[in-house]
């Protein structure tokens, strides 16, 4: 079976950077998605369309259809006041926090100074190249409450 919208893949793949540093990898058979949901970045999602079982490819993805550009905008002084209470502030450490349309965004400090603390609302991995070596699995069609709910669900249904 070829992936297309609908079909609920499984990937062994390994994310690195363009220094080859690993980011992230899944081979125990695990990652599983709904093809055409959104599920994942739309550079690999394009690639893997029309794959099957025991390809293997390597995905080079800019940052446009990765995790997108680094946005300058996201990236704020916040008075150290609003941190108080807190004694755990590091570099590196995420927040949950309110956006300016009222949305939930994570934010990372990126920066601690004297009386501001920079935080950063982009992504993790905005504004890198991805470099994925993938290998796929299993393609299925997905069952209608898959399709219907916009994801995978697991051996024995869903657990929402």
């Amino acid at each position: 079976m070829q992936i297309e919208s609908n079909s609920v893949v499984t990937l062994h793949y390994t994310l690195k950077d363009n220094d080859g540093n690993i980011i992230d990898q899944s081979d125990d058979g695990s990652f599983l998605y709904l093809h055409g949901a959104m599920n994942i970045i739309p550079g690999l999602e394009n690639a893997l369309t029309g794959k099957t079982a025991g390809d293997e490819l390597s995905v080079s993805v800019s940052p446009e259809e990765g995790y997108g550009v680094k946005d300058p905008e996201r990236i704020q002084e916040v008075p150290k006041e609003m941190f108080e209470g807190n004694d755990d502030i590091q570099v590196g450490v995420q927040f949950h926090a309110q956006g300016p349309d009222g949305a939930a965004v994570v934010v990372t400090v990126t920066e601690i100074q004297d009386d501001v603390i920079v935080v950063d609302g982009n992504h993790a991995l905005a504004g890198v190249d991805l470099n994925f070596d993938v290998k796929v699995v299993e393609v299925r069609a997905a069952s209608e409450e898959e399709i219907t709910h916009g994801h995978v669900h697991g051996p024995h249904g869903h657990d929402h």
